[in-house]
């Protein structure tokens, strides 16, 4: 009987003992639950001429894991491109490369500043052009975005459909 009122005396201590902060911070992390989900499934890579960044390019792998076999999506990105001294609108890149597994983009849609797809993305700045880039299904479940430019040499940003701890360290 004594061990079962020390059993329940240290029980309701231990539950008393959560901090307001550590609520508010749970309220908040659920409240933004879908922008660390985003968050999960964004690269970075930057571009140098020496110790100067020359271009920078986010990636947010959109695409969720299905569990229905014969669904073969199209693997769709929201990219973000930066590219220092240009005087560009945007539209074109001369000199620079996007693959993914080596193969080239289906289709590239500009994304204006207000799209509802931008509103939810993690890392975004003012300074660079977004795009909705759509590549060829992949049956890998771990592929690489290759970012290339003619001057600057190039940058990998690793995507998995399935979470990357997942994966054995062979799959990248």
């Amino acid at each position: 009987m004594h061990n079962i009122i020390v059993l329940l005396s240290v029980m309701l201590l231990l539950s008393a003992c959560t901090s307001k902060e550590e609520e508010a911070l749970s309220k908040e992390y659920k409240k933004n639950s879908f922008y660390h989900h985003q968050l999960q499934k964004t690269e970075k890579v930057q571009l140098y001429d020496g110790p100067v960044t020359k271009a920078v390019l986010t990636a947010t792998y959109l695409n969720e894991e299905s569990k229905d076999k014969t669904y073969k999506p199209d693997e769709v990105f929201i990219i973000g491109v930066y590219i220092e001294d240009e005087e560009n609108d945007g539209a074109e890149y001369e000199g620079y490369s996007l693959t993914l597994n080596g193969k080239p983009p289906k289709t590239i849609q500009p994304l204006e500043e207000n799209d509802p797809l931008l509103k939810d993305i993690s890392f975004k700045s003012d300074w660079s052009y977004f795009y909705l880039v759509t590549f060829p299904y992949t049956p890998a479940k771990s592929f690489k975005l290759l970012f290339e430019s003619e001057a600057y040499g190039k940058g990998e940003l690793h995507f998995a459909k399935v979470a990357k701890y997942v994966l054995s360290k062979k799959g990248f």
